[in-house]
């Protein structure tokens, strides 16, 4: 009788872990998803409804960004960069995901203080908007009061008081300036960050690469020196991780470019950049097409298996190619 006592203890002390382990890759299964894309022009419109707005120059893209936290902060299991308990520990390619996001989050949120929000350099800054834009460069990984969440939701708030402010005719200090040399400079911090997420998408099957820092300006110097020819490989660890942050940088550009289609709608016609405009949101579309593989495959260029990081690279480089055209046409047109 003891005996039998004993092997059933055993028993249950054996599957007790194991269905702990099992329960845990079911949630890891269920919590790896990436939020679906929705309409910045729809949710922009509810919004105003629900707070009684009317709908200003600024307020679609506004919208779009407090949106776009949202959705980050308040997904499938939540906001995961920075939990540091199971399952959600063991994953990664959210969190990666969700840092591609936050990175556009800061640029716009950034522009927003500095460009859109302001007539002349000399001008003073927006008070809402310069409470905002620190909260959003919290450290993203931070799990202890105060924790990254309540930061981001506190500059959340601040951006509802703006566009409350905004769409009010009391408050003409509350602006939003669509002019092209604002979209200018904004598309030039895009520019640059395409372009190093297509160099580290690259980067997956190894390159040789010569060294092309100083080239185009014979008086150009740096501060130490550097090799002709340069090696560059991304490790095999890290190859997932960039290809899902490239993919969290492009879900949130979708949705910032679909509103500033809105709110720029009459510079992009008057410089006859429209069908520019949407050719970028159409590259960046293709790299949100659904991932039919249990994992990131890293073939070579031209080898049995497919490599996702240069399909993803493709794309991102076709978008960054056209924002620099756009640039030059809002420039020059």
């Amino acid at each position: 009788m003891i005996k039998q006592i004993n092997l059933r203890a055993r028993a249950l002390w054996i599957s007790i872990p194991s269905f702990l382990v099992l329960l845990c890759l079911v949630m890891m299964f269920f919590l790896n998803h990436e939020p679906p894309a929705f309409n910045p022009m729809a949710a922009a419109t509810l919004h105003a409804q629900e707070h009684h707005h009317k709908v200003v120059t600024g307020y679609t893209t506004t919208s779009t960004l407090m949106e776009t936290v949202d959705v980050m902060l308040n997904k499938r299991g939540g906001y995961m960069s920075n939990d540091i308990l199971p399952p959600w520990v063991f994953l990664d390619n959210v969190p990666n995901w969700e840092f591609g996001v936050l990175t556009q989050v800061r640029d716009l949120a950034r522009a927003m203080r500095n460009d859109f929000s302001r007539s002349q350099t000399q001008s003073t800054e927006d008070p809402d908007l310069s409470e905002a834009d620190p909260l959003f460069h919290y450290d993203n990984e931070r799990w202890f009061p105060p924790d990254t969440e309540g930061r981001y939701r506190k500059a959340n708030l601040a951006l509802e008081q703006y566009l409350t402010r905004l769409s009010s005719p009391n408050a003409p200090e509350a602006q939003f300036y669509a002019r092209a040399d604002n979209l200018v400079d904004w598309l030039a911090i895009v520019e640059k960050r395409l372009g190093s997420l297509s160099q580290r998408l690259s980067a997956s099957v190894g390159q040789v690469r010569l060294n092309t820092d100083l080239s185009g300006e014979a008086n150009a110097r740096q501060s130490t020196e550097s090799p002709d020819i340069v090696l560059v490989k991304t490790p095999w660890t890290e190859i997932d991780d960039i290809f899902y942050e490239s993919r969290g940088s492009a879900w949130a550009l979708v949705h910032f470019l679909h509103a500033m289609e809105v709110d720029f709608e009459d510079v992009l016609r008057k410089k006859n950049a429209t069908v520019s405009f949407r050719q970028i949101i159409r590259e960046l579309e293709a790299t949100q097409m659904p991932l039919n593989s249990p994992m990131v495959l890293n073939g070579n260029q031209f080898g049995l298996f497919a490599n996702h990081s240069l399909v993803m690279a493709n794309y991102i480089a076709r978008a960054n190619a056209a924002i620099i055209d756009l640039r030059k046409l809002l420039q020059e047109g």
